[in-house]
């Protein structure tokens, strides 16, 4: 397959038999590359040398280790901007205030990388121990002051290396005014770690060696329909269309009187979210969110259910919907993974 590809004109059948190594993408003269050079002006604004070289890969991290940063591979031309956003619902970081949220946060990963730093007794006093396992799971508190809030779901709750990640974005953005915003919260302690661990490390300068950028886009040779298809079932619960077939299950056509399942429903709706979070120990607000999201799609489906056999509907409804909530609650998905 010829190396040369216009990304412009390929139709999508024939884009996604491509490798992502064979993609004619890099981060010089994009609006990446306007991103990193924001990135390292932050750092030099606060006193650090230290510049994490970045890299395309196939998603946003920080090798474990290594004191760099991968960008996706999809933000480096729009055509796969608009494929990533088909194929998986959202493209993480094609707004640029995001995008510099999550290079921030990236480069803290880096940093911990570069310096050893949760090997400091100090830093392991202020973020915790780095063994804790790392998980995309995680019980968190939306209202707690322990943590800065930079990146959505509350991520610097997650793990103590995030929670330091999170805590250096924000701390490297000039315009947090961080002082003021997170004024008498426990999480000012530690962004005054950072402030104060800067001037140590301010000097300090780490060569990477090009071999060490693991999964580098160069090196993937992967199509992007085999990519995409790992990808979605991470994100299939996503999709809108997610619940249908256990609904209509539920809800066959009825014979006699009818009653709109959506309707049914939402004359439920108080009776179902205090059951399931008595016996799950859920938080409402997750069950009524979910709970919103079935009404939906059931009145999209213009579901029914019969007018007189509602107490047997409900009953099954009603296990359907613990049984969803109690699988997210244990493992952060709906349905088990086939």
């Amino acid at each position: 397959m010829p190396l040369k590809v216009d990304l412009d004109t390929l139709d999508e059948k024939q884009l996604l038999q491509y490798r992502l190594c064979d993609l004619p993408i890099r981060i010089e003269n994009t609006w990446l590359a306007e991103l990193v050079d924001k990135l390292y002006a932050e750092l030099a604004a606060h006193g650090l040398a230290f510049r994490p070289p970045c890299y395309l890969g196939d998603e946003w991290f920080s090798p474990e280790g290594i004191p760099a940063i991968a960008l996706p591979f999809y933000l480096a031309h729009p055509r796969l901007i608009t494929l990533e956003r088909k194929l998986i619902g959202e493209a993480e970081g094609e707004d640029k205030t995001e995008a510099m949220r999550l290079l921030r946060h990236e480069c803290g990963h880096a940093v911990v990388h570069a310096f050893s730093l949760t090997k400091r007794r100090a830093w392991r006093e202020v973020f915790g121990h780095p063994m804790k396992p790392f998980s995309d799971y995680y019980r968190y508190q939306p209202y707690s002051k322990s943590y800065v809030r930079n990146l959505k779901d509350f991520y610097a709750q997650s793990h103590p290396e995030e929670d330091f990640a999170e805590t250096f974005a924000v701390w490297l953005d000039g315009e947090s005014a961080w002082r003021e915003h997170y004024g008498g919260w426990p999480a000012l302690k530690k962004l005054e770690y950072i402030e104060n661990l800067a001037p140590t490390i301010g000097k300090q300068t780490v060569a990477v060696p090009k071999r060490d950028f693991f999964w580098q886009i160069s090196t993937l040779k992967k199509r992007l329909d085999s990519h995409y298809k790992t990808k979605r079932k991470l994100y299939i619960e996503h999709e809108i269309d997610f619940f249908d077939a256990d609904l209509q299950t539920l809800f066959p056509p009825p014979v006699g009187k009818k009653l709109a399942a959506a309707r049914f429903l939402a004359g439920q709706t108080s009776e179902l979210e205090h059951n399931v979070s008595r016996w799950t120990g859920e938080k409402k607000i997750l069950i009524h969110n979910l709970l919103t999201r079935l009404k939906k799609r059931c009145h999209a489906l213009r579901l029914e259910v019969n007018a007189r056999g509602t107490d047997r509907v409900l009953v099954e409804f009603t296990a359907y919907l613990t049984s969803l909530v109690a699988n997210h609650r244990y493992t952060n998905r709906y349905k088990p993974t086939k």
